[in-house]
C-alpha cells in the first residue's frame, strides 16, 4: 500500500471512472485524498414541514400518504408525484422522467428527505429530494461533506471512493518539525484528513481544516521564497553604471514625474545598479504612468550598452508602444523596433540580423519574440506589460535569451499586496499609486433600464461636442438562457438610433487583423461610439474618449469594471463612466456602490476579493500559482502572515532545502509546483 499508487487499486473503480476522475487531475490515491469537500451539509437537526424555511436544505422525517403520475400512465416522462406529511401538516414530493420510481413509495412508509422546500401556487413542495428509509443503513443523518465534481460523478460516489481511501490515511505521517508542530499547535496530518473527509463534530473539521490550511501555504510560500532566493543568490545580473543618469530623457519629455513615479523609479533604478539581477512588479491604476518609468528603466539600459525588450499581451498594444517609444526614443538615436507574426519573410529576417548585431537597442513585440530564432547581441531588460496574461515559463523564455537580465513587470491589474506577495512572490513590488497632473477623476453614475433614452442622448451630445464613446455589454449576441443586452443588438440600435453618427463594433469572435483594424480606425477618430465586449478591457490609449458606458453592469466583475472604466479619462477633459444595471440584487447594488463611490483600483480590488475570492478573479494557473486544495488566500490571510515568516527563517537557514528535516518540504514543493519550479530543486 502507497499514497503513490493508482486509483484503479481502490474497489469500485475501473477504466470509466478512471477517465472521470482523470479530469480532476485525480490519477494516484494521494490526489484523492488531497481532494477535499468545499463545504459541508448539516443534517443532523430534523425540522418539521411548516416550521422549514423556504429555498434551504432541510432534513424531514415524514410519512407516505399517497402517489400518483400526473399525465398518461404510459407515459415514461410523466412527473411522479408522492404526498407526505409529518405531525404540522403536509408536503408534495415531485420527480420528474421518475416513472421507475413508482413501485419505491407506498403508503404509511416512513422516509427521512433532504433538500428544499419551495411554494408552488400555495403547496409546499420538494424537487427530486434525497431520500432513505427511515433507520436505514444509508440515512442521511449527520454531517455531509460536498465535493467539486465533474459531469459523471455524483456526491454519492465520491464519499464511497472517499472511504474506500480510508486505510491509507495512516499512511500519512508527520513531516513538519517539532517545533513548528508545537509552536502553530497542529494536529496530526492523519487526523487532519480523516477529519475533513468524515466528520464527526465540527472541532475536529476545524482542527483538521486549520493543519491541511497551515501545510499548504507553508509548501507554497516556501516554495516561492526558494524561487526568489534562487534568482537573488544566483550568478551575477546586468548591472549598469551608477554614473548614468536619466536627466536627459528628462529634460527631452519635459513633463514632471509624480511623486509615485519617483519612488517607483528610485527602486527600479537602485536594482538595476545591483549585481544581483531586478525582478521587480510596477503596480499601477491604469493611466498611472507606468510606461514612462519603464522607459527610464529602458533608457539607463540603453545608454549603459545593453539592448531592452518590451512583450505585450496583444499585437495591438504593441503596436501602441512601439508608437510610443519611437516618438520618444528615436530623437535621442536609440533605435527602436517592432517584432510582428505577421512580417514578410524577408523583412522579418533583417531585423532578426540587426537586433543580433546590436543595431537595434530596444525590440517590442508579442509571444513572436520568444521564438528560439530570436538572439539579442547583449539583452540587459526585459520588460512585460500587463504580466497577469503572461505564463511563467513564458517569462522565463524570454529572459533566457540574456545572461541574468533584469526583468520589471507592469500591471494595471491593481493586486492587493497581501495577495501580490503571492501572485508575484518571485518578484519586489514598487506600487505608482499617483496620477499625472492634469488628469480629472472620472465621475461615474449608476443608472437603470428606464433611464436608457437619457443615457444614450447625453452620448449624442459628447460625442457632437468633439469626443468619442465605448459602449461595453457583456455578450457578443442575444442569449435565450441569460437576459441581457447583446453587442450586436446594441450596435444595430444605436446605428439606427443616429445615423448622423458612425457606430463601430469589435468583439472577440473577430480575427485579431479585423480587430485591430476597427480599434485603430477608433484611435484616428473615424468612429463616433465604439460597441464593445470586454476585449477592450487591455486596450490602446485613446485620450478623446471621454463617455463610458457599461451596459448590464451586474454581469461584470468589480475590478473588470474598474479596467473598462479606465479607457477613460486619459485627457485632459472631463470623462464619464455611466454604469446601467439590470438588477437590483444585494450583491450587484453593493458593487455598484463602490464603483460609483471610489476610483481607487487598490480599494476596488480589495473590495473584490471580499465579495468573489481570487479564484473567479484571476485563474491561478495563468500566473504559475498551482491551485489550492483547501487554502484561501483571502480568508485565510491570518494563517498565511504566520507562514510568511515560517517560510522566510527555514529559506534563510537552507537556502537549497537540502537539511534532513526540509526533504520532504522539498518534495512537497516539487509536487505543488510541478514544471513550475524552473530552478533545481
Amino acid at each position: 500500500m502507497n499514497l503513490s499508487d493508482s486509483v484503479t487499486c481502490l474497489k469500485g473503480i475501473g477504466g470509466k471512472r478512471k477517465e472521470i476522475l482523470e479530469r480532476m487531475n485525480i490519477r494516484t490515491v494521494r490526489d484523492l485524498i488531497y481532494t477535499f469537500p468545499r463545504k459541508y451539509e448539516d443534517r443532523r437537526y430534523v425540522s418539521t414541514i411548516m416550521q422549514a424555511p423556504f429555498n434551504e436544505d432541510v432534513l424531514l422525517e415524514v410519512v407516505v400518504v399517497n402517489k400518483r403520475l400526473q399525465g398518461s400512465p404510459y407515459n415514461k416522462k410523466a412527473p411522479l408525484k408522492v404526498l407526505v406529511e409529518d405531525s404540522t401538516g403536509n408536503l408534495e414530493l415531485v420527480f420528474f422522467n421518475a416513472k421507475y420510481l413508482g413501485g419505491y413509495f407506498f403508503p404509511d412508509q416512513k422516509l427521512t428527505l433532504f433538500g428544499k422546500i419551495t411554494l408552488n401556487n400555495g403547496r409546499r413542495q420538494m424537487v427530486h429530494p434525497e431520500f432513505h428509509k427511515t433507520g436505514d443503513k444509508d440515512d442521511l443523518r449527520g454531517l455531509f461533506p460536498v465535493y467539486r465534481l465533474t459531469e459523471g460523478l455524483s456526491q454519492g460516489q465520491m464519499r464511497t471512493m472517499e472511504l474506500q481511501a480510508e486505510p491509507y490515511h495512516a499512511l500519512i505521517t508527520e513531516w513538519l518539525p517539532a517545533e513548528i508542530v508545537d509552536d502553530n499547535n497542529l494536529c496530526p496530518p492523519s487526523y487532519a484528513v480523516t477529519n475533513i473527509h468524515f466528520p464527526k463534530e465540527e472541532r475536529r473539521v476545524l482542527e483538521g481544516r486549520y493543519r491541511l490550511v497551515f501545510e499548504e501555504l507553508l509548501i507554497l510560500q516556501t516554495g516561492l521564497f526558494y524561487i526568489k532566493k534562487g534568482i537573488k543568490s544566483g550568478e551575477k545580473g546586468v548591472q549598469l553604471s551608477a554614473e548614468q543618469g536619466v536627466g536627459e530623457f528628462l529634460d527631452h519629455m519635459s513633463f514632471e514625474l509624480t511623486s509615485g513615479q519617483k519612488r517607483a523609479f528610485e527602486e527600479i533604478e537602485r536594482d538595476l545598479e545591483d549585481m544581483r539581477p531586478m525582478n521587480r512588479l510596477v503596480q499601477g491604476d491604469v493611466g498611472s504612468g507606468k510606461t514612462a518609468v519603464a522607459e527610464l528603466a529602458m533608457y539607463k539600459t540603453v545608454k549603459c550598452g545593453f539592448q531592452a525588450v518590451m512583450m505585450a499581451p496583444t499585437e495591438l498594444l504593441a503596436k501602441q508602444h512601439i508608437a510610443t517609444l519611437k516618438k520618444d526614443f528615436e530623437p535621442l538615436g536609440i533605435r527602436c523596433e517592432l517584432l510582428s507574426g505577421n512580417m514578410k519573410a524577408k523583412e522579418r529576417r533583417e531585423l532578426l540580423e540587426d537586433l543580433k548585431n546590436g543595431k537595434i537597442q530596444i525590440l517590442v513585440g508579442t509571444h513572436a519574440i520568444i521564438q528560439p530564432d530570436v538572439e539579442f547581441n547583449e539583452l540587459g531588460l526585459v520588460v512585460t506589460d500587463e504580466q497577469h496574461r503572461f505564463g511563467v515559463e513564458q517569462r522565463n523564455l524570454l529572459t533566457g535569451k540574456g545572461t541574468n537580465p533584469n526583468v520589471l513587470v507592469m500591471t494595471a491589474t491593481p493586486i492587493p499586496r497581501t495577495l501580490a506577495v503571492i501572485l508575484f512572490g518571485d518578484l519586489d513590488i514598487s506600487i505608482i499609486d499617483t496620477l499625472p497632473a492634469g488628469r480629472k477623476p472620472i465621475r461615474t453614475f449608476l443608472r437603470y433600464d428606464d433611464s436608457r433614452a437619457k443615457i444614450y442622448d447625453f452620448v449624442r451630445d459628447k460625442v457632437k461636442a468633439g469626443s468619442q464613446a465605448y459602449v461595453v455589454a457583456p455578450l457578443i449576441e442575444e442569449s435565450d438562457a441569460i437576459k441581457v443586452r447583446s453587442a450586436d443588438e446594441i450596435h444595430k440600435e444605436l446605428s439606427e438610433r443616429y445615423p448622423d453618427l458612425r457606430v463601430g463594433l469589435v468583439h472577440g469572435a473577430m480575427k485579431q487583423s479585423e480587430k485591430d483594424e476597427i480599434m485603430t480606425s477608433f484611435k484616428d477618430g473615424n468612429i463616433d461610439i465604439l460597441v464593445s465586449t470586454v476585449v477592450i478591457e487591455v486596450g490602446i490609449d485613446v485620450p478623446n474618449a471621454t463617455v463610458m458606458v457599461i451596459e448590464n453592469c451586474e454581469r461584470f466583475g468589480l475590478a473588470q469594471l474598474h479596467q473598462l472604466r479606465g479607457r477613460v479619462g486619459r485627457g485632459s477633459e472631463q470623462s464619464y463612466c455611466i454604469l446601467i444595471s439590470g438588477s437590483k440584487g444585494e450583491i450587484a447594488e453593493k458593487r455598484n456602490e463602490i464603483m460609483v463611490s471610489t476610483t481607487d483600483g487598490f480599494v476596488i480590488a480589495e473590495e473584490d476579493l471580499k465579495l468573489r475570492g481570487p479564484g473567479e478573479i484571476f485563474g491561478t494557473r495563468q500566473h504559475g500559482i498551482p491551485e489550492l486544495n483547501i487554502a484561501d488566500l483571502v480568508k485565510n490571510a491570518d494563517i498565511l502572515s504566520r507562514v510568511r515568516g515560517i517560510a522566510e527563517d527555514i529559506i534563510e537557514k537552507d537556502p537549497k532545502l537540502g537539511e534532513p528535516e526540509n526533504l520532504e518540504l522539498k518534495e512537497r514543493i516539487k509536487r505543488m509546483f510541478g514544471e513550475n519550479i524552473t530552478l533545481q530543486l
